[in-house]
């Protein structure tokens, strides 16, 4: 954001304090923490700190099931996917990425209409080590995310839910160490990107088929 100083980062103690806080209340902590009328991608992965790739995928996906707003997301779901998938361990925006901004009233009402919800979800979320809470685990969810991007990006006739919605079930369960949440997550994602993929199949043939029968 031009011209707008930075606050600082948060102490050992609050990021302690963030650690153990629920998803919707960090998100609406991190708005509260940006005074400006827009907050930028970049200043969000700083505040985020250890949890950046879960939260930032989280926030980026939210909007995605909205109609029309999938694709635009897309993109930084891709790079983030991408670099968790080399098994990176803090996301590195490019440039142009870290520029990207949401409105600050635009967060906070996301963290609003999702907190209900969330707290549904969060209520059965808890930290469990197991298999997929391992860097390899961490690896998965990367490649995984850069399938589900891919969906979001290539338009189709409600191919953007099913994908976008594993993809938060797996992001709730990265976030919070649980392993459980994310094997259903990894499930649900792979369900959601085969369907949205087999969607996206048929209407590439029914226009391959339609193209010869005009030619």
């Amino acid at each position: 954001m031009d011209g707008t100083i930075n606050p600082p980062l948060p102490d050992r103690g609050e990021a302690q304090a963030h650690a153990s806080a629920p998803i919707s209340r960090i998100v609406a902590e991190v708005a509260a923490t940006f005074p400006g009328e827009r907050i930028t991608l970049g200043e969000m992965a700083e505040a985020f700190g250890d949890r950046a790739f879960g939260l930032l995928i989280l926030l980026l996906l939210l909007p995605s099931l909205l109609p029309g707003m999938a694709s635009v997301f897309g993109l930084p779901m891709l790079v983030l996917g991408v670099q968790m998938g080399l098994g990176w361990r803090v996301p590195q925006l490019p440039g142009f990425m870290a520029r990207r901004s949401i409105k600050r009233t635009d967060l906070l009402r996301l963290a609003g209409a999702s907190s209900k919800w969330l707290r549904r979800i969060e209520t059965y979320v808890r930290p469990r080590p197991g298999p997929f809470t391992s860097p390899m685990g961490d690896r998965l969810f990367g490649w995984l995310t850069v399938y589900v991007a891919f969906m979001l990006i290539l338009p189709g006739p409600g191919t953007n839910g099913p994908p976008a919605f594993g993809n938060i079930v797996m992001a709730l369960g990265l976030v919070e160490h649980d392993s459980k949440t994310m094997g259903w997550g990894i499930a649900l994602t792979l369900i959601g990107c085969i369907f949205a993929t087999a969607v996206l199949a048929v209407l590439c043939w029914i226009g391959i088929e339609a193209l010869g029968f005009v030619l």
